[in-house]
């Protein structure tokens, strides 16, 4: 059921022309569609002693490339579901990319120091794949958190394609982080535990494919005042980089220390003034 949730989404998203608005998403979905059947077929064959036993070690290598290779195109995913949704304020989109980039690079950092590092060869690759996947996990829960806090002041819709992308994927890193902390050990694939799992990913499938089917809402130009909050932080935003140009600024306050200052001298000099004149 899941991979034919996963051809269905394909379908509508790359019949939508939604690859062109979110090309890694695209490749994310081409990457499941394209690998799913093959991955099963291996683990049937792994079952069936299949092609002398070699299934094992095939699907071991073939599921660790899709899932680094995962990791890799989500952080692309939610890059640019970042600035699609601060489309309307290039400066803060400009300003929050460069942002977003070094807080994927400290999460990775973060997440591959607490790597433990115990196992040794090949075994060490499933400890930094999860590594990797653990630090995109955290930077998609950030990202739904941002658009939800944000969302009016970016007059993001919830129908917009972003937000779904964004949920969807929040929903399946919650999903990933409480399998792991309830599974202490590795279980079966019909655990019950793990029939909760595949619902939500099943969910969450369904829910893309319902933003894909339903019309999305045009985003209008963003009009807002020039004393808004947001609009003065876009504008700041903006300006950061570019060197070419040198302004003045004036400040109230020093004009009128200057004053003060020339009030204290006259007075000085006249009292002087007065003091040479009774000398004298």
């Amino acid at each position: 059921m899941e991979f034919v949730l996963w051809v269905v989404l394909g379908v509508l998203f790359w019949s939508k022309r939604l690859h062109r608005r979110f090309p890694a998403m695209s490749s994310y979905l081409a990457l499941r569609v394209f690998s799913m059947p093959v991955l099963l077929v291996l683990l049937f064959g792994q079952e069936k002693h299949w092609f002398n036993d070699y299934c094992y070690a095939c699907y071991f290598f073939a599921y660790w490339a899709v899932y680094l290779a995962s990791a890799g195109v989500l952080y692309f995913v939610c890059i640019e579901v970042f600035r699609s949704a601060l489309s309307a304020f290039p400066g803060l989109m400009k300003f929050g990319t460069v942002a977003f980039r070094w807080a994927a690079v400290v999460s990775v950092i973060v997440s591959l120091g607490s790597v433990s590092y115990l196992h040794r060869g090949i075994l060490i690759v499933p400890d930094i794949a999860f590594g990797l996947m653990r630090s995109v996990s955290i930077l998609e829960l950030c990202l739904l958190a941002f658009l939800c806090l944000c969302m009016n002041a970016l007059r993001l819709s919830v129908r917009d394609m972003a937000f779904g992308i964004a949920l969807g994927f929040g929903l399946m890193s919650s999903n990933d982080f409480i399998l792991g902390s309830l599974a202490s050990q590795p279980s079966s694939l019909i655990a019950p535990l793990q029939f909760v799992y595949q619902s939500l990913v099943l969910v969450v499938l369904a829910v893309w494919a319902t933003y894909c089917v339903l019309p999305e809402p045009v985003r209008k130009p963003v009009m807002m005042p020039v004393n808004s909050t947001i609009y003065r932080w876009n504008e700041i935003a903006s300006a950061l980089g570019h060197t070419g140009t040198q302004v003045a600024v004036q400040q109230p306050s020093g004009s009128f220390f200057l004053t003060d200052v020339e009030k204290v001298v006259e007075k000085v000099l006249t009292k002087n003034l007065k003091r040479s004149e009774s000398g004298s």
